[in-house]
């Protein structure tokens, strides 16, 4: 196996046994990069210089006979939403095509205590806003497994870095399924934690109720390092959570017996991709043999999810997308006033799918619509939430597909956004309740494309999914 396919654990104890070197490592991701991206386009930023130098000191701190953190030495990608201090940030849209942040969004300072390689800032749809990584400003990203298809977003490039070994691990950010969706796509683990478990400050915001940031790896132990890494209070985000991070390393164990699972009917309905269906209730059938129990559970409200997402997420789009007036900071297109040059400006540097959610946002947000729209989004929003309660009092879990479907091909739905909302719609109810999820690999369907499942879990019980994924993975191929 090349270097550029193994995991993080993997690597690291080849490190620190001295049997190969992080700049030895470097240059193989970075060769890989430069035999792939051209056919991928992960990445829209690339970091080589800064990778190099970093990866000597860490050769430099080996050969001192140091002890290294667990990601130190190890090649990662960062989506560009996410602030990197000297390092262009341009959240893949024109309007901030030469920003460079004055400073590191928590996420990556704490990732970046531990010394990883930085490869560089992956690709994703403009402002996060989309499943499919066509709505980039700059080019499309490919999913590895097809060049024909998508692989998934926002955090595309993310996804298709880690699957199409252009980086070992990644960072990117789930506001409705971004994470979860292309890990399912290009046959990664990725995983959303619980709502205000990751700091997001320095994270470019979407939709400030939603957002998250979390891992994209090759593996659960990977996922697990990661999450040590990023999690944890900050005070620079008030909805930052006090709650004590455990390691989640200790929660890689093999045994699901006497854990309830539920299986939710409404996750299973008229739609949904026949293998995709088989696929996941093989992975229940899976449990049971390893000594879970599996539950029916009902979610009656999850039929309103995507409804009430689609109000709540472009509303707050809306308002966070404000600033970008080309006057505070970003690109500005010059009028002949104030007006004129706002006008100008957004015209030209916003794509189509953020004006599109903007113009959705303030209409929902309008005097004489936000109590027939917005307000009773919110409200839907506390009924689903209150549906994963009274599931969570039976079971441990849930499981679910992450997808309705394996990746689609390049245009199939751009001229369709309806379309290509739905495909949020096993994902998004988890960014509604605010709840941890991840998405597992569980095969392939009969084109050779991966499929994966869900696990969601309890608030602040990432320590359960990672045990019951974990306990799958030492049992798949």
């Amino acid at each position: 196996m090349a270097l550029h396919d193994k995991t993080a654990h993997e690597l690291h104890e080849l490190l620190q046994t001295k049997q190969i070197s992080a700049a030895e490592l470097t240059a193989d991701i970075f060769s890989r990069v430069d035999a792939a991206e051209d056919k991928i386009g992960a990445y829209l930023t690339l970091t080589r210089e800064k990778a190099l130098a970093d990866a000597k000191a860490v050769d430099e701190k080996i050969s001192r006979g140091e002890k290294i953190f667990p990601l130190e030495g190890i090649p990662c990608a960062v989506k560009d939403n996410i602030c990197t201090k000297g390092i262009k940030t341009t959240c893949a849209s024109k309007i901030l095509e030469n920003f460079i942040p004055p400073y590191d969004a928590t996420a990556y300072k704490k990732l970046a205590a531990q010394n990883p390689i930085l490869i560089g800032k992956a690709n994703l749809d403009e402002f996060a806003m989309g499943g499919s990584t066509e709505n980039s400003a700059y080019h499309v990203t490919r999913n590895p497994h097809d060049l024909e298809r998508v692989p998934g977003g926002s955090s595309g490039g993310s996804a298709a870095a880690v699957a199409g070994g252009e980086a070992v691990f990644a960072l990117g950010s789930d506001t409705g399924g971004s994470i979860r969706q292309p890990a399912s796509f290009c046959g990664v683990v990725g995983f959303k934690p619980t709502y205000g478990r990751v700091s997001r400050y320095g994270l470019v915001a979407f939709a400030s109720s939603l957002d998250q940031i979390g891992p994209l790896t090759r593996d659960v132990t990977d996922c697990a390092l990661v999450l040590n890494a990023i999690c944890g209070l900050d005070d620079m985000d008030s909805t930052s959570t006090a709650a004590q991070v455990p390691d989640f390393t200790k929660s890689l164990v093999a045994d699901v017996k006497g854990l309830k699972i539920g299986l939710p009917a409404e996750y299973f309905v008229k739609g949904i991709d026949a293998e995709v269906e088989a696929a996941v209730r093989r992975v229940a059938k899976e449990y049971e043999k390893l000594g879970a129990e599996i539950v029916e559970v009902s979610l009656p409200h999850t039929e309103y999810a995507i409804s009430t997402y689609y109000l709540i997420a472009p509303a707050e789009a809306a308002t966070n997308l404000e600033r970008y007036d080309g006057v505070s900071y970003g690109a500005r297109v010059d009028g002949a006033d104030v007006v004129e040059m706002m006008t100008n400006t957004r015209t030209e540097k916003f794509g189509a799918e953020v004006k599109r959610r903007i113009m959705i946002g303030n209409y929902a947000l309008s005097a004489g619509y936000y109590d027939a729209y917005y307000l009773k989004a919110l409200k839907v929003r506390t009924l689903i939430q209150k549906d994963f309660v009274d599931a969570f009092k039976t079971v441990d879990l849930i499981l679910t597909p992450t997808t309705p479907n394996a990746a689609f091909k390049l245009g199939e739905m751009t001229a369709d956004p309806l379309t290509m909302y739905l495909q949020d719609v096993c994902t998004v109810p988890v960014n509604i309740a605010g709840l941890p999820g991840i998405s597992v690999p569980c095969g392939v369907n009969s084109q050779n494309l991966p499929l994966g499942f869900q696990l969601i879990g309890k608030a602040l019980d990432e320590a359960t999914i990672l045990r019951a994924a974990f306990a799958y993975e030492q049992i798949s191929d």
